[in-house]
């Protein structure tokens, strides 16, 4: 038996780690897909209960629960903040079982990696080894663990086989090689399809008995560093907001670096950890939840053997009120970040979602991206010779990515640029929607940084050479075609038979194709298209939205006192607002069913607001002041919500409101001040407000999503200065095409 033990209470407890793979490059960027190879719990983002997690007894067993959940213990831990905590008491006849699963979150890695089960106990009282509980590993996700292939389960093993009796007060590493787990189902049990930690009842000896659990990981065994002592980080600096306070310092480049460990102290005095930071980034957001509160810190960086530098030196910092001009600033500058650090290293492109698989990038959100940047570059977050060479970067990866007819691929390996067929054998093709999103980035760009400098010279040129090439009349089944379709693929043609039909959020799609000075559409395609009227136009509407209103494309009916013009039953998620529009000004375009399309979101910004206040379903969180549904992930995986009984599902989707701001400033604003003020503590961190929250399920994202974050800053900036609609409708070819328009609307 081989196990370490830490006295509770001390600074070691506090700040030491399991061991987990780190991978560097450059000694900067932290891969999400190797860390969640091996973990399976670290920290839990609710305070209360932990949302993977599933606790049940039968009989007259015990096991302490809140809403079948396992509780959370926020004072002992091996790693801050929190660790998961079991109290049980086993009686003959009875039994109970406490899950730990996997965190559920998009292009997580699909596979663990190492031969060993590690683990971290905190006895509060001595425990034998025989009243230890009994684990089971399981490939399934939850529930009676029913072996429905490929999925199994294991045996039952005594954990106190591998720890022997546990001493009171002191953290206790166990280790266990998954060679003694044997299958118990149908099925060979497949370490690396672990979805499943199961604690359950063991010996029924009748007593009460606590154990604190943290830090649960597949890995390898592995020789603690050697090397000598990290760094102290250096250039530690506190910067007071509103209501928290961002911690930032210079980078540790050592290969040894595991972690940072971030102090704090509210007295000037003594320093507790409050978290920690990955390597890679190198910011904390800490939540104070008020003004006015004066804070120091210090940041230790740890190494993958566990050993902790020393402490840096203090920065101190005040938080205080922000008017409102201010708080955007703040909101727009850390949605920023998810696309300045979060950003592919190899190509300067957005990831699809972070944390998520590190290969792959998402052309949309690397258009929504780009708009980001000249927002940064605007308001002075990055220099403008550091916005010209991101995006030089991006367009040098695009001049030699995979394209098909010009179109990119949705997803692509951010290292060679070729396509990642996520959605299916199918997807491996170009996808115009998505392409029509990074163009729309890539156009207002080429205005904005359109200077003299002949870096800015040469990259105008290039972009207007990606957006010549672009074939956007290939994307027709013929030259007679009504409809744009979504994709082409060199293999399977258009096996995905799509077409773009609306009103949804691929309005760009068909103002860029009518737009293209080389591969252009015919104007008329807006009505044939677009607004088409046309049976299959009508049933598409009706198909997608289960609704009558608006399958005409025209709409005209009243939904809580407001008009809606155009849009299917209610009008659908809010990306419908937001996604065509974060360069191409709805101020500018109207048609023979509304005289504005800003007008017309607008309204839609309304009813879903109005909706959520009514809130038919009775779903705790919703009122006036938070609202925004749109499409997500949620506790039950994607969903488009929408303010209709099929699509919403509880789930409030921060970018819904945040990026409304054009259409509902007031709206927009005291949503944005409720999930900062009152709920910060869970919904802020170093990328802004997270990506969605579920109060009834007590659910908050484990993610944040390139197609939400961007959105928020871009559409802020459209609403307090109109910069990137400005530079996107400066394009000549947008112009003419709206001139066009216009003369046939007029007919």
């Amino acid at each position: 038996m081989k196990f370490r033990k830490f006295k509770s209470g001390t600074t070691e407890k506090m700040c030491w780690l399991l061991l987990f793979t780190v991978f560097c490059l450059c000694g900067r960027v932290w891969a999400n897909t190797d860390y969640y190879r091996h973990t399976v719990f670290d920290n839990s983002l609710t305070s209360d209960t932990y949302f993977y997690s599933a606790g049940t007894s039968n009989g007259p067993s015990f096991l302490e629960q809140k809403d079948w959940r396992l509780p959370v213990d926020t004072k002992t831990f091996l790693t801050p903040p929190n660790a998961l905590r079991l109290q049980w008491q086993s009686q003959p006849g009875g039994g109970w079982e406490a899950e730990v699963r996997l965190v559920t979150f998009r292009n997580r890695f699909p596979e663990m990696s190492g031969h060993n089960l590690y683990f971290w106990c905190f006895a509060p009282q001595p425990l034998s080894a025989d009243d230890l509980p009994w684990l089971v590993l399981s490939t399934g996700r939850e529930g009676l663990q029913v072996a429905e292939f490929p999925a199994s389960f294991t045996d039952p093993l005594p954990m106190g086989k591998f720890t022997g009796d546990l001493p009171a007060g002191r953290w206790v590493q166990v280790r266990i090689p998954l060679s003694e787990f044997h299958s118990g189902s149908i099925y060979p049990f497949r370490p690396e399809n672990l979805q499943n930690v199961v604690f359950h009842q063991g010996r029924s000896d009748g007593a009460r008995h606590s154990l604190v659990v943290d830090e649960i990981r597949i890995d390898d065994d592995s020789a603690e560093s050697r090397e000598a002592a990290l760094p102290v980080p250096g250039n530690v600096r506190a910067i007071g907001y509103d209501r928290h306070v961002e911690v930032r310092w210079d980078p540790v480049n050592s290969p040894a670096l595991g972690r940072y460990v971030i102090y704090r102290s509210l007295d000037g005095k003594n320093f507790e950890p409050i978290g920690i930071q990955l390597p890679g980034t190198d910011r904390y957001s800490d939540f104070l939840g008020k003004s006015g509160v004066t804070a120091a810190y210090k940041v230790a960086a740890s190494d993958v053997g566990y050993h902790q530098s020393p402490l840096s030196k203090a920065a101190t910092t005040s938080t205080r009120e922000f008017n409102d001009d201010e708080l955007l600033t703040m909101l727009q500058e850390a949605c920023f970040h998810y696309y300045w650090e979060g950003a592919d290293p190899h190509s300067g492109m957005a990831r699809e979602n972070i944390p998520g698989d590190d290969r792959i990038v998402a052309t949309g959100a690397s258009g929504f991206a780009i708009a980001t940047l000249v927002v940064g570059v605007d308001r002075g977050f990055i220099t403008r010779e550091q916005g010209v060479e991101r995006l030089t970067k991006i367009v040098g990866f695009l001049e030699h990515a995979q394209r098909y007819h010009g179109a990119w691929s949705h997803y692509m390996d951010g290292s060679t640029g070729k396509t990642m067929p996520v959605f299916g054998m199918f997807d491996n093709g170009g996808d115009l929607v998505e392409t029509s999103f990074l163009m729309q980035g890539l156009l207002a760009a080429r205005q904005y940084f359109h200077g003299k400098a002949e870096t800015e010279e040469t990259l105008y040129h290039r972009i207007s050479q990606l957006w010549e090439t672009v074939e956007w009349d290939w994307y027709r089944d013929d030259a007679n075609s009504d409809f744009i379709y979504w994709h082409w693929s060199a293999e399977w043609a258009r096996q995905i038979h799509h077409p773009l039909v609306g009103f949804n959020e691929v309005m760009i799609t068909y103002l860029l194709a009518m737009s293209s000075p080389t591969h252009g559409v015919p104007v008329d395609m807006y009505y044939s298209g677009w607004a088409g009227q046309s049976q299959p136009a009508i049933g598409y509407r009706g198909g997608w939205s289960g609704s009558t209103d608006g399958d005409h494309y025209f709409n005209g009916h009243t939904y809580y006192g407001i008009k809606l013009d155009v849009g299917v039953g209610t009008g659908g998620p809010l990306f419908f607002t937001h996604y065509s529009y974060l360069g191409f000004d709805p101020h500018r375009l109207h048609d023979r069913y509304t005289s504005s399309y800003f007008e017309n979101n607008r309204n839609l910004a309304l009813i879903n607001r109005a909706y959520s206040i009514a809130n038919p379903k009775h779903f705790p969180g919703y009122g006036p002041n938070a609202w925004g549904l749109t499409a997500s992930d949620g506790p039950q995986g994607y969903v488009p919500h929408a303010p209709d009984d099929a699509d919403d599902r509880g789930t409030l989707t921060l970018t819904g409101a945040l990026a409304s701001f054009p259409y509902t400033p007031e709206p927009s604003m005291t949503a944005f001040k409720h999930y900062y003020r009152d709920l910060g503590a869970q919904l802020w961190d170093v990328y802004g407000p997270r990506d969605a929250f579920d109060a009834g399920h007590n659910w908050i994202s484990p993610i944040y999503m390139g197609l939400n974050q961007a959105p928020i800053a871009v559409m802020v900036e459209n609403y307090r200065t109109g910069l990137v609609w400005k530079n996107f409708m400066s394009n000549p070819e947008i112009t003419e095409m709206l001139r066009k328009l216009d003369a046939l609307t007029a007919k």
